[in-house]
C-alpha cells in the first residue's frame, strides 16, 4: 500500500478487530523509518495474513477477491495467456469477454505490470485480487504440465551445450565427467525427474536406455506410466548425475551399484534408494522413493477389516512364527511395520534384521544386513537372539539356513515375523518343506500365514456408478449379496486422470489348525491345505477383492489383475 492509503488500510483493520491501536501505531512508526508498505509490515510481524490485507485492498479498489486455485476455469480462458506469461507475471486468467480479459493478481497496484500485460495481450484487462499462495497453487494446478517437463528444460539448452553434455560419441562424457554432471541443465533435469515422481506419488522411477531412445516411467499405485524422457545423447550425463548424488563411482559402468540420496522436497527430506545396472545400451537406473508420509502404520487402514480380529489375536501370541507372503511390491513390509508399531510397548524388546532398513521405527532396534561383510539374515539372527528380544522381524526367508535359524528362534520362546515369496497362504507351508525344513518343525512353529496383494482404490473425486455387465455379475456371483450398482473412476486432476488414487490390500489369513497340521505332516499339496483352510472359514484373496468391489473400494479389473 502507498503511504497515502495507510490510514485507510489501518482504519479498516482496526474496525475488523484484526489489530489493536497500539499495533497500528508501532507499524506506522516503522513504515516512516523504512518506507515499506504498511500491509507488508503487518504481515511480517505476524499480526495479519496476506489474505486479510488483500481483501481490504480489493474492497478499497472496488475489485473482486478470488481464489483461482479452487475455481473451475475453462480451458479456452486459461489458454488466453501462455503458461510462461502466467509464471513470469504471476497472474491467472479468470474470465474473458469481447475485447477484455479478467486476470487475478496478488499485486493489483503494480502499474508497470498492468501496462506490460495490456501491451502484450492487446486487450482491456479487468483485474481481480488474490494471494501469492493462490497464484502458486493455480500455476501448479492449471499449468504444471506445460511449465515442468523435459522438453521445456531442453529448449533452454543450446546445440553447443547439448553436444558438450553428451560428449563426442554420445555415450561418454569427456575428460571431466564430474564437472559435466554438475552443469545446471543436467542438475535441473535430474531434479525435475525426481520432483515429478514425488509429485505424482510414485513409489519408483525407472530410467532405461534402448537403441532407439530412453524410456522414463513412474510406478504409481503399482502400475507403470510412461512420461517424456531425456534424449539418448544426454542420458549418460543424467545417469551419472544420479550416481554422483547417490554416492556411487561414476567412472564404473560395468558393474551394478547401489546408493542413496537425501532429497529435499517442499521443506522435508525424503530418502531415495538408487540401483544402477549395466545393460546393452547403457546403465539402467531405478530410484525407489521412500516417502514416510505415505506410509500407514495402522493395521486398521490397510484393508484388513474382515480378518483384523483374528489377525490381532495371532500377532499377540508369546512365541511362534507368523509369515506374510506375496510377490515383490505387495505391501508385505508395510504390513509388518504396522504390526510392530502395534506391538511396540515399553515391556517388549523388538529387534529387526532387514535388507535394507526402509523406514525407521522409534523404539525398535533395526539392523541392516551387509552382504559384503558376509552379514546376512542368518548371521544377523544368531546375533539377535543373544540380545534378549521378545519379538524378532526377519526381513525375508530366502534360503534354508535363514529358515532354520528363524525356526530355532521361534522354538526358544521368541515371536518371529518374516516374509516369504509364495502365491498364496497355503503355498508357504510347502515352500518351507521344499527348502529342506522338517515337517514337524513347520507345524511346531508356524502359527499362521497372511497372504496379500495391493489393488488401486477408485478415486473418490471422480467416482461414478455404473451397471455391471453380465460377465461382471458372473464373477461377483462368488460372493454373497451381489450389488446392483458398481463404481469406477472416470479420471480427474486429483488422480492425474487415471481414475484410481491410493492403494489398499487384499488379504487371506490362514491360521494353522490341527487338521491343517496333519495335512502338513503328511506332505499334502498346497491345494489340499487351501481347500481345508477354506472349509474352516478362510476368505481367499479373490473373494476379499470381490467384497471390496461390492463396497465400492476398487474395481473388478483391479482384482483380476492381481489375483
Amino acid at each position: 500500500m502507498k503511504h497515502s492509503d495507510s490510514r485507510y488500510l489501518g482504519e479498516i483493520l482496526l474496525l475488523k478487530g484484526l489489530i489493536s491501536p497500539e499495533q497500528l501505531k508501532l507499524a506506522l512508526d516503522r513504515q516512516h523509518k523504512n518506507g515499506k508498505y504498511l500491509g507488508q509490515i503487518l504481515v511480517e510481524q505476524g499480526l495479519v495474513t496476506e489474505e486479510d490485507i488483500l481483501k481490504v485492498v480489493a474492497k478499497q479498489l472496488g475489485l473482486e477477491f478470488l481464489s483461482p486455485a479452487e475455481m473451475d476455469i475453462p480451458i479456452n480462458v486459461l489458454g488466453r495467456i501462455t503458461p510462461k506469461m502466467a509464471q513470469v507475471y504471476r497472474v491467472i486468467p479468470i474470465e474473458k469477454g469481447k475485447g477484455w480479459l479478467k486476470l487475478a493478481s496478488s499485486d493489483p497496484l503494480n502499474s508497470k505490470l498492468q501496462e506490460q500485460l495490456r501491451w502484450e495481450l492487446q486487450t482491456v484487462i479487468r483485474w481481480a485480487v488474490t494471494t501469492k499462495e493462490q497464484i502458486n497453487k493455480a500455476l501448479e494446478r492449471f499449468y504444471h504440465e506445460q511449465l515442468h517437463n523435459v522438453t521445456v528444460i531442453l529448449e533452454e539448452l543450446s546445440a553447443a551445450e547439448i553436444e558438450q553434455l553428451s560428449g563426442s560419441t554420445g555415450r561418454e562424457m569427456g575428460d571431466d565427467p564430474e564437472k559435466l554432471v554438475n552443469e545446471a541443465p543436467i542438475v535441473r533435469l535430474v531434479n525435475f525427474i525426481i520432483n515429478e515422481g514425488i509429485r505424482l506419488n510414485a513409489s519408483d522411477i525407472h530410467l532405461e536406455p534402448f537403441a532407439e531412445g530412453v524410456r522414463l516411467r513412474y510406478r504409481i499405485d503399482g502400475v507403470l506410466y510412461e512420461r517424456k524422457a531425456p534424449p539418448l545423447a544426454l542420458y549418460p550425463a543424467v545417469v551419472s548425475r544420479l550416481k554422483l548424488i547417490a554416492g556411487m563411482d561414476i567412472t564404473e559402468k560395468r558393474l551394478p551399484q547401489d546408493g542413496r540420496i537425501t532429497f529435499a522436497y517442499t521443506g522435508r527430506d525424503l530418502d531415495l534408494r538408487v540401483a544402477v545396472v549395466p545393460t546393452m545400451h547403457g546403465e539402467s537406473a531405478v530410484v525407489r522413493i521412500l516417502n514416510r508420509q505415505n506410509l500407514s502404520l495402522k493395521l486398521e487402514s490397510l484393508g484388513l477389516e474382515g480378518i483384523l480380529k483374528h489377525f490381532d489375536r495371532l500377532i499377540n501370541l508369546t512365541h511362534g512364527m507368523i509369515l506374510v507372503s506375496g510377490p515383490t511390491g505387495s505391501g508385505k513390509t508395510t504390513t509388518l511395520y504396522a504390526v510392530l508399531s502395534r506391538l511396540n510397548k515399553p515391556e517388549r524388546k523388538i529387534i529387526t534384521i532387514e535388507d535394507p532398513v526402509e523406514y525407521e521405527l522409534t523404539g525398535v532396534n533395526q539392523i541392516p544386513v551387509n552382504p559384503r561383510l558376509q552379514f546376512g539374515f542368518a548371521q544377523g539372527l544368531r546375533t539377535i537372539v543373544r540380545h534378549d528380544p521378545d519379538i524378532i522381524l526377519v526381513g525375508e526367508i530366502r534360503d534354508r539356513e535363514t529358515a532354520e535359524v528363524a525356526i530355532q528362534s521361534a522354538l526358544t520362546g521368541h515371536l518371529v515375523f518374516s516374509t516369504v515369496h509364495t502365491n498364496d497362504a497355503a503355498g508357504t507351508f510347502t515352500r518351507l518343506i521344499d527348502m529342506g525344513i522338517e515337517e514337524y518343525l513347520v507345524t511346531s512353529t508356524v502359527r499362521g500365514v497372511l497372504a496379500q496383494r495391493l489393488v488401486r482404490k477408485i478415486c473418490p473425486e471422480c467416482k461414478q456408478e455404473y451397471q455391471p455387465i453380465a460377465a461382471e455379475r458372473e464373477i461377483l456371483a462368488q460372493i454373497k449379496n451381489v450389488p446392483p450398482i458398481l463404481y469406477h473412476g472416470i479420471g480427474c486432476e486429483k488422480c492425474n486422470f487415471i481414475g484410481y488414487k491410493g492403494q489398499t490390500g487384499l488379504f487371506e489369513l490362514l491360521i494353522a489348525s490341527e487338521e491343517i497340521e496333519n495335512l502338513i505332516m503328511n506332505r499334502a499339496s498346497s491345494s489340499a491345505i487351501k481347500k481345508q483352510a477354506i472349509k474352516e472359514g478362510m476368505t481367499t484373496l479373490r473373494k476379499d477383492g470381490l467384497q471390496k468391489v461390492s463396497e465400492g473400494i476398487t474395481t473388478i479389473s483391479e482384482v483380476l489383475r492381481v489375483t
